[in-house]
């Protein structure tokens, strides 16, 4: 069987479990490959298909998630490595960089901090976005904080970004133009695909029985994290944006919102009140 027949073969069968089954197949055969997505579509697609391709098929259908099959995932302007123990980037979270972008313009900020670091995700993202920039990465994961290293050297950003084991803003020490944070936002009993409630750690999706416990954590302590005339972005769940700012400014911050593509309020943006 050729790649183009396999995969319209897969394509039919991973419409029982994914939304995006000729996506799935078309970077499952790219990874069985060795090629980028777009080699394989531009010059592989009459080649004979591997013998790995079926296994990796029969990953997906058992919900893997096709990040954690091929160990890597696009963000922003970077390709991260992921796996099991980490929560997989996704798209929503870019909001926070363009928040970020549109807020501090080209000459950015100086020092990132990204609270909840997983892979690496934000900071690494930002830190590519700024080349004079310095951060860093907390996490209370030691899996997500050994991922994030090896990410932020295979990226080159090693010498830039610094991680260590915390719990939230809990003793840090410094100041930082840019907070960046996508906390667990998922209410306790929520209904999540099985591609996610059944691999991703529960720990970087779940916050309490309204979705609000983590930012309940966050909101005392992050305007002393906060330099003069800095900036936090923190990610929100649908729906979640009033009812978060509200916890924020009791604590002295400004607060507004940025929507994500689909039109969801998706970054609260955070301000010092003067």
């Amino acid at each position: 069987m050729n790649v183009r027949a396999a995969l319209a073969e897969a394509d039919a069968r991973l419409r029982a479990v994914s939304a995006t089954p000729r996506l799935d197949a078309e970077l499952l055969m790219a990874h069985a490959l060795g090629f980028t997505r777009e080699a394989l579509l531009l010059g592989g697609l009459e080649r004979a298909a591997p013998p790995s391709f079926e296994e990796l098929v029969e990953r997906r259908l058992a919900h893997e998630p096709v990040a954690y099959i091929t160990g890597r995932r696009a963000f922003w302007t970077i390709e991260l490595t992921v796996g099991p123990g980490v929560l997989i980037p996704r798209p929503d979270s870019e909001t926070l960089i363009e928040a970020a972008l549109a807020g501090f313009g080209d000459a950015g900020p100086a020092t990132i901090l990204d609270l909840g670091t997983g892979p690496g995700t934000l900071l690494l993202a930002a830190l590519d976005q700024w080349p004079q920039a310095r951060g860093l990465g907390i996490d209370r994961s030691e899996t997500a904080l050994a991922v994030a290293a090896r990410n932020a050297d295979r990226l080159g950003l090693a010498a830039r970004a610094r991680f260590a084991r915390g719990d939230w803003a809990e003793g840090i020490g410094e100041r930082f133009d840019l907070i960046l944070c996508n906390p667990p936002y998922v209410e306790t009993e929520a209904p999540l695909p099985p591609d996610v409630s059944e691999w991703e750690p529960a720990e970087a999706l779940f916050a309490g029985a309204d979705g609000l416990d983590a930012y309940r954590r966050l909101a005392p302590g992050l305007g002393g994290l906060l330099a003069p005339g800095g900036m936090a972005c923190l990610e929100l769940g649908a729906g979640q944006a009033e009812a978060a700012a509200a916890l924020f400014a009791r604590e002295g911050f400004t607060t507004s919102s940025r929507n994500d593509l689909n039109g969801v309020a998706r970054c609260l943006v955070l301000r010092l009140a003067a």
